[in-house]
């Protein structure tokens, strides 16, 4: 079956067998394509809002692989006796915003009756074969740089449960529905290898996947992680979500804590939406990446660096706070 073209052809650069962000497949020496596809139920209580942020999160795989968007198929599930479709309207409305920013054209999709309200979106994308980046690829010296802060599934959980700040959920929403483009343009023009965007997994385990794809390890300055504005005391106040602590439960496998406490280890591990780029890239380009992210008007902050695998931390390598 590895040899079938189900899993395996000459022209797959990325494909099934790693644990990358999108595929992606050869269709000349000049383009290949990138192909994603992401969805999920209501996020936040607006329906504009959900489809902003739905269409952002979808793209953000291809922009953590150095790609451009092209065209995006719609996947929607809708109770149709319960929710009117003028509601659906919204949703698709949002998401058309956030598209043409983009410039990613809506070519078709497809909808089913749901007991459950779902949206979200395929995308292809196109990117050069020789400038694909990936999460195989950080080098021991590697500076980590994040783009977005970290907190969107605490207090998207808040707002469920109708705790939220609303300052709070305002902030939230600007994060999720901001394209990750300008940090891509950014990564591409300093010639950044390795990269993923940090969503369900959570920044751990995200991180997680590169350590293990790229042979090394990591440290983290728990100090110079951003975070939104009230997500670590929802942390504290046990206001979270169910896939936050199934991602600390498998980061704790490979994470070496030291005396972080358990808001933080929270925190750390939080699921996200939509959330930002982490890269990783070469000290001597640091400066360069934190200046074209400054000009894009995208923020970067470095919270760590890739380190040499420790034959300790098992074949995995490991993450260490400090």
């Amino acid at each position: 079956m590895n040899n079938s073209p189900f899993v395996h052809s000459d022209d797959l650069v990325v494909g099934i067998g790693e644990a990358d962000d999108a595929g992606v497949y050869r269709i000349s020496d000049e383009a290949a394509l990138v192909q994603t596809v992401d969805f999920f139920t209501p996020i936040v209580d607006e329906a504009f809002d959900w489809g902003r942020i739905a269409a952002a999160n979808a793209l953000s795989d291809v922009y953590a692989m150095g790609g451009t968007p092209l065209t995006a198929l719609q996947l929607v599930g809708w109770p149709r006796d319960r929710l009117p479709f003028e509601l659906l309207g919204e949703v698709i409305a949002g998401a058309g915003t956030v598209l043409e920013e983009a410039r990613c054209t809506v070519v078709g999709g497809h909808s089913i009756d749901d007991a459950e309200p779902k949206y979200g979106l395929a995308v292809t994308g196109l990117v050069h074969p020789d400038e694909v980046v990936t999460n195989a690829a950080a080098r021991p010296g590697d500076s980590l740089i994040l783009t977005k802060p970290i907190g969107t599934g605490l207090i998207a959980t808040a707002i469920k449960q109708g705790v939220a700040e609303a300052s709070w959920r305002d902030s939230a929403v600007d994060v999720m529905t901001r394209l990750n483009a300008p940090a891509a343009r950014a990564m591409r023009r300093v010639g950044a290898k390795a990269a993923t965007d940090v969503t369900g997994f959570g920044l751990l385990g995200h991180l997680g996947e590169i350590v293990r794809a790229s042979g090394v390890s990591a440290e983290i300055e728990l100090g110079a992680v951003p975070a939104l504005a009230g997500a670590r005391q929802l942390a504290a106040d046990n206001v979270v979500p169910g896939g936050t602590r199934r991602n600390l439960a498998a980061a704790e496998r490979f994470t070496r804590f030291g005396d972080t406490g358990p808001a933080d280890r929270l925190l750390l591990a939080d699921a996200q939406t939509s959330g930002g780029l982490l890269i990783a890239i070469s000290s001597p380009l640091r400066d360069a990446l934190l200046q074209a992210l400054a000009e894009e008007g995208e923020t970067g902050a470095v919270i760590g660096r890739i380190v040499p695998r420790d034959f300790a931390d098992g074949p995995a390598g490991s993450i260490r706070i400090s």
